[in-house]
């Protein structure tokens, strides 16, 4: 039945797709925009097939993605790893509770200026950007995944003499682990983001890049290729996270 039902929603999602390529059609048919600035959905879709087989799409994708999966993997380990220590500790709650969350919501992109500063416009640059933006999700996710554990166990851990390692491997990071994995989809989402705002900014070679230069250049079909396929990347990976949390996860739904 769950299965039917996902089938379902799946192809409602086609449907609503194919509608606004659809709708993207007819506006340009009729003339409603300049094809300069929205070119047909065929144009797009053969600007995005030359990219791939003439042109250097396939190499900027990699490089964007690299970017992406580095940052955000730095990320995670930093939030979990600080996330745990934290949220295990009460006096860290409420000592750095209100710093962390101060500091949350400065825009990643903000700090671009202060990383350029001193890392220059290089490669390490824009993965401490992106992995400053995508930590503080995970950051924050950890440590209210581990502080929302029950006290009991806590206290029943105590009782059994437990370490503190064996209390958050086997009672801490089973319970945290929903909202950690939570925290995980949101910094992955941020971490393609950033990737583009640092490429964009810092030119280095990548989508974001790409398609700043196509946008430069009044080149249309290559830059609603470059949207395109930047969607597809983050549909991508976020469902091949969702796959990876149903499959960690498998034990919370009900047989």
């Amino acid at each position: 039945m769950m299965a039917l039902r996902a089938t379902g929603w799946f192809l409602a999602s086609l449907v609503v797709g194919a509608g606004l390529v659809v709708l993207w059609h007819y506006v340009v048919s009729a003339g409603f925009v300049s094809p300069v600035f929205l070119p047909p959905p065929g144009r797009a879709w053969t600007a995005l097939v030359n990219g791939f087989t003439r042109g250097a799409l396939a190499e900027q994708l990699l490089a964007t993605i690299g970017r992406m999966i580095y940052g955000w993997l730095l990320a995670s380990l930093v939030g979990v790893a600080l996330g745990t220590l934290i949220g295990t500790s009460r006096a860290a709650i409420v000592y750095l509770g209100p710093t962390l969350e101060m500091i949350r919501p400065l825009p990643a992109s903000a700090i671009i200026p202060v990383a350029i500063a001193f890392l220059g416009l290089t490669e390490q640059m824009a993965i401490a950007v992106i992995a400053f933006g995508a930590l503080w999700p995970m950051l924050l996710a950890t440590v209210h995944g581990f502080a929302a554990v029950e006290p009991q166990l806590y206290e029943l851990s105590r009782a059994l003499g437990l370490k503190r390692w064996e209390v958050i491997l086997k009672i801490g990071l089973p319970s945290a682990m929903p909202d950690i994995l939570a925290g995980m989809r949101v910094g992955l989402t941020i971490a393609l983001i950033l990737a583009i705002v640092a490429e964009m900014l810092a030119s280095r070679p990548g989508l974001g890049h790409s398609v700043l230069l196509a946008a430069r250049s009044f080149r249309s079909p290559d830059l609603y290729a470059g949207v395109i396929l930047l969607g597809i990347v983050g549909y991508v990976s976020a469902a091949a996270l969702a796959a990876f949390e149903t499959r960690l996860l498998r034990w919370r739904v009900p047989h």
